[in-house]
């Protein structure tokens, strides 16, 4: 594609996902937040958009083997896609991550009471909501798909999308209460490890959402 400023944020994610790179580098929400034009996305966070163009032609520039083009291949490869490389280390991760929030806010309280409690809370509702989510997908919605019903999903694919919305909020909130994710002085190996990954987690999701939102439901819903 030839991207300009006026192609949607999700549409550049889609069909050169290199660019996406460069999106979480300045927060630019492709997943939820990815159908509106590039020049409002950088509006919006005050970036030139000629700047986060010429970022984005030379990763595209500089890649060695093209990234795989998911809004080409067969719907039941992109959600085996989808279920290997995010559900499945998500069932893992997803506990993990609670066991260290919790030591974290029960042994470091003290030093940042509201927002260690606050940030543990929003952390549980993002896992008991993410799980639920992906049981749903995995029991309901892929199957459906999987099985050439994907135009009749309308329904449970606009649940799925508020559900997205809802975890696109969470994760904004858990990068307000941590600064960016940045590292106290006086965080512990457990602290510090936790804000390594909530932010891996963060940018994981937007690349699992970004998949379903803008390539899986439009066009299984189209098919």
């Amino acid at each position: 594609m030839t991207i300009n400023r006026d192609n949607t944020v999700g549409q550049i994610a889609t069909e050169a996902p290199l660019a996406t790179r460069v999106f979480a580098r300045h927060g630019i929400d492709y997943c939820c937040g990815g159908g509106i034009p590039l020049r409002q996305a950088c509006e919006q966070k005050k970036l030139d958009t000629e700047m986060v163009l010429g970022e984005i032609r030379t990763e595209l520039e500089r890649s060695g083997a093209p990234e795989p083009r998911w809004d080409e291949a067969p719907l039941g490869d992109l959600i085996t896609h989808i279920l290997a490389v995010y559900h499945q280390p998500l069932h893992e991760e997803l506990p993990q991550l609670e066991a260290m929030a919790r030591k974290v806010a029960d042994v470091h309280r003290d030093k940042a009471p509201e927002m260690l409690s606050e940030l543990l809370a929003v952390y549980v509702g993002l896992k008991e909501e993410l799980e639920t989510h992906m049981a749903k997908e995995e029991q309901i919605l892929f199957p459906m798909i999987r099985s050439g019903q994907g135009a009749m999903a309308e329904g449970p694919v606009f649940v799925m999308q508020g559900e997205h919305e809802d975890a696109g909020n969470a994760l904004r909130r858990l990068r307000s209460l941590t600064n960016d994710y940045t590292v106290p002085q006086e965080a512990c190996n457990t602290w510090r490890a936790l804000w390594h990954r909530l932010e891996a987690l963060e940018e994981s999701l937007h690349r699992h959402i970004h998949l379903e939102n803008n390539i899986l439901f439009p066009r299984a819903l189209a098919s």
